[in-house]
């Protein structure tokens, strides 16, 4: 895919406070805070009442224009990217909660069209660790975080709307996010999305077409190697947003090299996920850090 980059390619920044870019992309799409009050000079408790029936009246229709209006290009991967992130309690996609989370809309440019954030009380205490990561306290969960089952159903919701009309869903080590994702969504009697497809995964992507490239493969890092600026890791908007411009970026890298269609795509990565977590199991029997016989997970995208 040949994208519309201008010339120097931009450097776009995310931070809480939303996008600052040295470039700022068609058609993206300023984000706004909501108000506190009604003009109607609605007493608070009645606005928030009220704000919560709006709110969950508008759950219905989350995404539901982007998703109609989608229609794939045929000489492009990416018209229209999701971008996908969770900021959780832990590493365990199995026993960990979701904290908060974001899906956003990306142009092929790399503008937002469209976005969902959301805070979760995850009905546990949030580890000190998992605080010094994304910033979000146990405190602060519990006063300002909406149930974990209403946040979950919500997510899966949009996921599976976008997912459903062919719109690829982009997350950085996606097995990761989606694993944790499903599991959430068990754990709370929800139908999971049990095979989202297709998904795109930069990370798989990146160590696939540039194997032997050193150094880590943190998201940072990488954003930086393909001249994607991301200054506030850890937040879920601002790692996605990031994760979907890398993905832009890699099609514009290696159009000869990666399949060309999403379908194509997504199967590609399912063997590739599953040669390189082979590859890495050899290595730490290699050098003892694994005993004969352990094994690395190399399912994806659900683990």
């Amino acid at each position: 895919m040949k994208t519309s980059w201008p010339d120097p390619p931009p450097l776009f920044a995310v931070t809480d406070r939303g996008e600052r870019s040295s470039w700022v992309p068609r058609g993206s799409v300023p984000r706004t805070r909501r108000a506190r009050m009604r003009e109607d000079g609605t007493p608070p408790a009645l606005f928030d009442r009220r704000f919560l029936d709006d709110a969950q009246e508008q759950h219905h229709m989350v995404f539901d224009a982007v998703a109609a209006g989608y229609s794939p290009a045929p000489d492009a991967l990416f018209t229209r990217l999701a971008v996908f992130d969770l900021e959780t309690t832990g590493v365990s996609t199995t026993n960990d909660r979701i904290v908060t989370a974001y899906i956003g809309v990306l142009d092929g440019d790399g503008a937002v069209v469209d976005e969902r954030s959301w805070l979760a009380d995850p009905g546990i205490e949030i580890p000190a660790g998992a605080t010094a990561v994304h910033g979000v306290t146990t405190e602060r969960a519990r006063a300002e975080g909406r149930p974990a089952s209403e946040v979950v159903s919500e997510i899966v919701d949009g996921l599976r709307r976008l997912l459903g009309a062919g719109i690829p869903v982009v997350a950085y080590n996606a097995a990761y996010d989606l694993s944790l994702l499903r599991h959430e969504a068990i754990r709370h009697g929800l139908e999971a999305i049990e095979a989202p497809a297709p998904v795109v995964d930069p990370l798989v992507i990146d160590k696939k077409l540039d194997t032997y490239r050193k150094g880590k493969r943190t998201l940072d890092i990488v954003a930086a190697h393909y001249g994607v600026a991301l200054t506030d890791a850890h937040d879920a908007a601002a790692d996605a947003i990031a994760a979907g411009r890398i993905a832009l970026a890699l099609t514009e890298r290696y159009a000869e090299e990666l399949p060309g269609s999403l379908a194509e795509l997504h199967r590609a990565q399912v063997d590739w996920a599953a040669e390189q977590a082979q590859s890495l199991t050899s290595y730490f029997v290699k050098v003892g850090k694994f005993s004969p016989g352990q094994t690395i997970d190399g399912s994806w995208p659900i683990k």
